[in-house]
Parts: structure tokens; sequence; C-alpha cells
């Protein structure tokens, strides 16, 4: 074959180089092709004590790996000769248009992960179109989150306790902050046991170890913001009214000491749900259900509907793979009520096959805090374009047109 002196204008069409990135935080989230990606990018920003916090679960993490294997396990069936060029991902979620089937899971300790916390998620949340959901152990309060975020769709986790005055003040104050919807978590009666979390010390209340302080230091960029703004708290408790007697609570405040006395309780009932519900007046979700029994039940005492839950492993080890009993769950309820799928889900086509097995919709908690970790408030827009993009390829992939196109038969589980 014969050759030829390479020429300069032909190389340049070939090599195309990139232009390189001098703000660090920029270069490592546009590196960040997966969430993976961005989960191994929060090993390096955040103190391993707070990233063990995020990644851990509970006893010997057996849900957690199995919410993963679920996911993995899952087979995808295409329907070829379908063009789609630009597929939509929008759904209807209690009659309202979302972006896509995707809601921001509450999370506590969020400013600990990165000093933007909550604020930052719901200003993220808000530019997608998608809900956010703020924990009642969050590090800022409705109000706080009403703020800075406007226009967005916001929604109030709560621990309900047996005493109705604090969860009164609860709701009054999610209320006059515009939040549309309460979620109602069932499956926190005592807490986990997360051995990271003692071993580090990062426990309710803290009692961190030399080892862990020691760790922190050697992030000073993470230290130093933790330093220079507000004190880390729980918001939404911290200086409101308690009661002595039946709360637990001995004093006239609740502080973070005695948090654990109001977000555990372990003699929650369907009385309490019935309480929520005669004072709630908007739509009320009830969490961690795992079983067609408590969803028919739930929906019965007055519940708009159910997330499927395993709290992400982090609670009872050894329970099933949300996914596994989603389909179950759909069923017994039949196809109007609203359920919503939570636990595991770090991919687009996690989302694709949770709408195939019955979910309206999925809650993501770990994905979001690992862009979080990773860049703060860019960290979570990479986190959810990360997920929008997969999910959109693999709606083109399967030859469907929109989201509302997903079939039971597009999906095959072992």
């Amino acid at each position: 074959m014969a050759r030829q002196r390479p020429r300069w204008t032909e190389l340049r069409e070939v090599l195309q180089l990139r232009r390189p990135t001098l703000n660090p935080v920029e270069r490592r989230l546009g590196a960040a092709l997966t969430i993976g990606d961005l989960r191994a990018v929060a090993v390096r920003t955040t103190p391993r004590a707070v990233f063990d916090y995020v990644d851990g679960a509970a006893d010997a993490e057996l849900t957690a790996r199995r919410n993963r294997a679920a996911f993995a396990a899952v087979e995808l069936v295409p329907e070829y000769l379908s063009p789609v060029d630009h597929p939509d991902l929008s759904t209807r979620l209690f009659g309202r248009e979302i972006a896509m089937p995707l809601i921001f899971a509450p999370t506590g300790y969020t400013r600990m992960m990165h000093h933007e916390g909550e604020a930052a998620v719901a200003r993220v949340a808000a530019r997608h179109g998608l809900p956010y959901t703020l924990s009642t152990v969050g590090t800022s309060t409705v109000e706080d989150v009403a703020a800075a975020a406007p226009g967005g769709e916001h929604w109030f986790q709560l621990y309900l306790t047996r005493n109705e005055r604090l969860n009164a003040e609860l709701l009054d104050r999610a209320l006059a902050a515009g939040f549309t919807t309460v979620v109602l978590t069932v499956d926190t009666p005592v807490a986990g046991r997360h051995p990271k979390d003692m071993r580090n010390g990062l426990t309710i209340p803290p009692s961190l170890t030399l080892r862990t302080l020691f760790g922190m230091a050697r992030y000073p960029s993470w230290a130093l913001n933790k330093l220079t703004t507000a004190p880390i708290t729980f918001a939404s408790l911290t200086g409101m009214s308690g009661t002595s007697g039946a709360s637990g609570m001995t004093g006239d405040t609740i502080d973070a000491v005695r948090v654990a006395d109001v977000v555990f309780e372990p003699t929650l009932s369907y009385a309490h749900l019935a309480w929520l519900r005669a004072h709630w007046p908007h739509r009320l979700l009830v969490k961690g259900i795992l079983s067609p029994r408590d969803a028919r039940r739930v929906v019965e005492a007055g519940a708009d509907g159910v997330i499927v839950s395993n709290h992400g492993g982090r609670q009872l080890d050894r329970t099933p793979a949300t996914l596994t009993v989603l389909p179950e769950i759909r069923e017994e309820l039949g196809p109007d009520a609203t359920v919503i799928l939570d636990s595991g889900v770090t991919h687009g086509q996690d989302i694709l096959a949770a709408r195939a097995l019955g979910a309206d919709a999925v809650m993501i908690g770990r994905a979001y805090l690992y862009g979080l970790m990773a860049g703060g408030e860019r960290g979570v827009e990479r986190a959810v374009t990360i997920l929008r993009e997969e999910y959109a390829r693999s709606l083109q992939l399967l030859g469907l047109k929109a989201s509302e196109a997903i079939a039971r038969h597009h999906l095959r589980m072992p």
C-alpha cells in the first residue's frame, strides 16, 4: 500500500484536543459518567466517616446488596424498528406532570455531606421539575427549603411521635411553607444498627472518636466550610417545644442529644396514622412498605399511596429487595393507587425497571448524596443529568416514545 506524509489539516480533524478545565470541581464532575463515578469522587473529597454514613447500611449490609442485585438481574426486552428521536420522559403523579419518574428522597445530616445541604438539592430538584422531600431530621427547615427553591414542589417526611403538640407544629409549619405532601416513615420503631457509624461515632447523639476527628482534619476544604457556616443541627426540631411524660422528653425544647427520643417511636400504630390523616389536608404517603397486606391496610386507613422501601438497607437487614416485592404490591393495590419505589436506584435503567414492574416513580437518596459530596449543588446537578441521560437513552434503545409506554413485557426477571 502506498504511503504518504500526514497532513496537519487531517491530523487536526482526527485529534480534536479538549480544552483543559481549570476548575477542579468542574473537572472532577465532568469526568464522572456514572453515579459510580460520583461515588468514587465523593470518597476522595469527603472525610471517610461522612462517606461511610452515606454509603453504609445496617448490620451485614445484606439488604443494601440485595437492592442492587435485584436491579442487576433485570433483563430488558426491546422493540426494534420503532424509531424514537426525542422520548417524552415526563409522567403524571397525583394528577400533576413531573419531568421524569424521579423524586428526591429525604436524607438526614445533609449539611454534613456538604455545607450547601438541602437548599442545594431543593434548587436542583426545582430546576428539573422534580419533587424534593425534606426529612424531619434534615439540617434545614421547611422555611429554608421554601426560600431556597420557591418554585419547587416540596414534600415533608415526618417521623410521627406520641407528642401530638410537636406533630401538629411540624405539620403546621410544612403547610404554611407550601409543602404539598407528607411522607410518614414507618420502618423506624428503633434505630438500625450501623457498625461503621458506631466505630466512627456518627450516632444520635454523636460520639466522635479521635480517629474520626483526625480523618476530618485531612479534608481542610470540607472542615473550613463546616467551621465558617451555620452549625449543623436537626433544624426542624431544634428549639421546638416539647412536653415531658409520654413524649420521652424531659425539658421544654428538643435538642440534638434527645432527638433519638423523637424520631424512633416503638409504639407507632394505625392510631397515629389516623391522627395524621385527620390533621393533614393534602396528600399523604406511607414509606417503608414491603408487603401487599401492609400496603392495603395503610391505603384503607387513608393514605393516598405507598412508598415501597427498606430504607436503603439502613434499618432491618435481611429484608427483601424492594424491586422484588413491587409487583405484588402493585397487584394488591390495583392500577389507580400511587406506588413509588425507593432503595437501590443508581442508574436510569433502574427507573425503567421500576416503571415496568408497577411503580409510578422512584426515589433516589445515595445517588444524589454522592453528587452532593463530590461537588455541592453542581454535583447534584450532575447526578440528575446522568440519570436523565441514561433513562432517555434506554427508552430509545427499547424503542419507546415515552415513560407512559413502558410495560411489563419490556422486562424479564429470573
